[in-house]
């Protein structure tokens, strides 16, 4: 029998893979995806859906406790963690079946198994019931990643937790450490920690969220010590000794190593691409440290071979594999493409307080040569933050003082992973300070302290 074949054939149902496929399928292309577990990927299974609503139930419960300071009243808090859990999951459940709706709609084939590329355009599918080959002039990677694991640091399930253990925690930890202070590390130290866990966050860099803006980074932080965690910066997890029930962590910092107990470890320490298995190399494709080698139009340099999100380097965010799915969908299709700038993509932390950015930090525009303009606005100037009871925050703005050119923008505090968009749209759009001057902005909003930090990197601020 033929093998079947198609237009192109996407290797991952991921936030990047299924959208590609949706977009190829529209713009009349024959396709297919391979899957080997879930619908929806990582992103809706496991990761950024599922944690936001473990997140929202933080949060909710956070503010139950403030009850009194808004006029309300509440008695006798309490959580049921199988609870928080089981609706996390139940959220997760209804997207991954959304998923695979979409792709009937769209009269995407969806074949569930594990593939290999034995040879140039041929899929090989590996199911219960045998192996099949299908074939196509193109075909895209969208495999994504994995938790990176360090030697001597490995997952058990048991006392040391992946971001998957951690999503169904099997108890409440006591005594938490948590491995790690980029957006996956510290969104489960703040999940944690709000639910009563005693927190210790260690981070090898010198400061928490290293890739944000340091004023950021060092307010934040100032946050997370305020809500009750410790934060360890320049400091290393060297060996975790296990024993039934306790774990002791041997911790190294400039001053020596220390030892401290914990019941439970999570390891956010990064990720490694999904690369293994494929059979990339005899195919000729580039790997660098994991990650698939492409050029701005995520092609591999194999003809009709094209990667797409994790698998394709930094930054590893849903968004930026979704774009991308669409942008090489559309060059398949014969379509005029644009390549993504990644000075435009946001990047959002939804611990509390949440963090969000977009372009330069002050600090690299700097190091780039540019002279800068910085605005700031606090939110204890902005009236609906007072009303909300949120008024610990910032927004921050950096502007090229010679064109006055948007180059950053970086926001701690609630419901900035909403606000930042404003500014990813300036970005995209080439803003001046000029136009984000000339915008009315609406009142009472959260989004007027994005106009005052913009006034204020020109000294025009009128609120503080």
């Amino acid at each position: 029998m033929a093998a079947k074949s198609f237009d192109m054939i996407v290797i991952g149902a991921g936030p990047g893979g299924y959208v590609a496929a949706i977009r190829g399928a529209q713009l009349g292309l024959s396709v297919a995806v391979v899957e080997r577990e879930h619908l929806g990927g990582i992103c809706l299974n496991w990761g950024c859906i599922p944690t936001k609503a473990l997140l929202r139930s933080a949060e909710v419960f956070h503010l139950m406790h403030r009850a009194k300071e808004f006029g309300l009243m509440a008695e006798g808090l309490g959580y049921d963690l199988d609870a928080v859990v089981a609706r996390s999951r139940a959220v997760a459940k209804q997207l991954s079946g959304g998923i695979g709706h979409l792709l009937k709609k769209n009269k995407v084939t969806v074949l569930m198994g594990e593939a290999t590329l034995p040879r140039p355009g041929v899929v090989a599918v590996k199911t219960g019931a045998g192996t099949e080959e299908i074939t196509a002039k193109n075909i895209i990677l969208a495999t994504g990643a994995r938790a990176r694991v360090l030697p001597g640091l490995e997952a058990d399930g048991d006392l040391v937790w992946t971001y998957k253990h951690a999503l169904t925690p099997k108890r409440m930890p006591k005594k938490l450490l948590v491995i790690g202070s980029g957006a996956i590390g510290i969104e489960f130290a703040s999940f944690f920690n709000t639910l009563g866990a005693d927190t210790t966050v260690v981070e090898v860099m010198d400061r928490v969220l290293p890739v944000e803006d340091a004023e950021i980074s060092a307010f934040a932080k100032k946050q997370f010590v305020k809500q009750g965690m410790k934060i360890l910066e320049k400091t290393t997890v060297v060996k975790l000794d296990r024993s039934p029930g306790k774990v002791v962590a041997h911790l190294q910092d400039a001053k020596g190593t220390v030892t401290a107990d914990f019941d439970t470890v999570i390891s956010a320490v990064g990720i490694v691409g999904n690369v293994e298995g494929l059979g990339l190399e005899a195919l000729g494709v580039k790997i660098d440290r994991t990650h698939v080698v492409v050029d701005e139009f995520c092609r591999t340099g194999v003809p009709g071979l094209y990667a797409i999100g994790d698998i394709a380097g930094a930054p590893w965010l849903a968004h930026k594999a979704s774009h991308e799915g669409v942008m090489v969908a559309e060059l398949i299709a014969g379509k005029h493409a644009h390549p993504i700038k990644p000075g435009t993509i946001a990047g959002c932390t939804y611990c509390t307080p949440q963090v969000a950015s977009v372009g330069l930090t002050e600090e690299k525009a700097k190091a780039a040569g540019y002279t800068v303009k910085v605005g700031r606005f606090p939110f204890i100037g902005n009236g609906k933050a007072i009303a909300l009871g949120e008024p610990e925050g910032m927004v921050k703005t950096v502007f090229d003082a010679k064109t006055g050119e948007l180059l950053g923008a970086h926001m701690v505090g609630a419901e900035v992973t909403e606000l930042i968009q404003g500014y990813v749209i300036g970005r995209t759009l080439e803003t001046t300070e000029e136009d984000l001057m000339h915008t009315v902005f609406p009142h009472p909003t959260l989004s007027e302290m994005m106009h005052e930090a913009v006034l204020d990197a020109y000294g025009r601020a009128l609120h503080m």
